[in-house]
């Protein structure tokens, strides 16, 4: 990606708007796979807690997996950034930017205005910005200014309270206030893991997802929890513009092609 140049990504519908109906949503709805990464492999995590992981290999290996399968964006996440809060698997992360062709949104350990600059530079295409964007909201707008449309706004939730930190602090505001916040402030999306879900293989909660949908005319990126393709129609039709999926992807669950089939009507 050329410097100062920005990416629409396929399916995530930038122009998205809660206005549609549920065959719009399925039509433009996008099933990103995830690539999170903890000591320098490919891991999931269960409610997003360490030691609870189970690993899965080479990350650049799995991105490509990924893309041949038919991935059309892919979801990278620095978990130990994310946990420490500064970047801590570069070298991982630059291998998989080196190696992929397709739009990558990138988050963990993300905390100034110069980091994000620096991975938009490098070649990610969108920045996720967690507990620095609920520090310091302007921030969001800081980078945006520059980069349009690169700013994903990451709130993670448990019972119904963004959390920051690698999701160990309340931040004392719901994801749907926050939501309003930072589309006002630039925002290009916002991400929204239920962490109460995340990572167990049990289904979704699509109610708190429908809520974001209808609070913020920015696309809603769902994550958490997704076991089934039903979980993934689910989603689709709550108005989201598209969902992360990890643990049911790695484990077999489903094929990429079968759940973006699944979302399009062809299942």
């Amino acid at each position: 990606m050329a410097v100062g140049e920005t990416v629409a990504f396929t399916r995530t519908g930038l122009a998205h708007s809660s206005m549609h109906t549920d065959d719009d949503a399925r039509e433009e709805f996008e099933v990103i796979p995830a690539v999170d990464i903890q000591d320098g492999e490919v891991v999931q995590l269960v409610q997003g807690e360490r030691g609870t992981e189970k690993t899965y290999g080479d990350p650049v290996e799995a991105a490509q997996r990924w893309i041949d399968a038919g991935a059309e964006t892919l979801h990278l996440v620095d978990l130990d950034g994310a946990f420490e809060g500064e970047r801590a698997n570069v070298d991982a992360i630059d291998a998989v930017i080196d190696a992929v062709d397709v739009p990558t949104q990138l988050g963990g350990g993300i905390r100034t205005a110069d980091d994000a600059v620096d991975l938009l530079e490098r070649g990610v295409d969108r920045v996720i910005l967690g507990t620095a964007a609920v520090e310091n909201p302007e921030i969001v707008a800081e980078i945006s200014e520059e980069y349009p449309d690169s700013v994903v706004v990451s709130l993670d939730a448990k019972d119904g309270e963004v959390v920051v930190e690698g999701w160990t602090e309340g931040a004392g505001i719901s994801p749907v206030e926050a939501a309003e916040r930072y589309a006002d402030l630039g925002a290009a999306a916002i991400l929204f893991t239920n962490v109460d879900v995340e990572g167990q293989l049990e289904g979704v909660a699509t109610e708190p997802v429908r809520e974001l949908v209808d609070a913020t005319d920015i696309p809603v990126i769902a994550s958490g929890g997704v076991a089934t393709l039903e979980d993934v129609r689910a989603l689709a039709e709550t108005g989201a513009a598209a969902v992360v999926v990890g643990s049911a992807l790695y484990e077999g669950e489903f094929t990429l092609d079968e759940a973006q089939a699944a979302v399009e009507g062809d299942s």
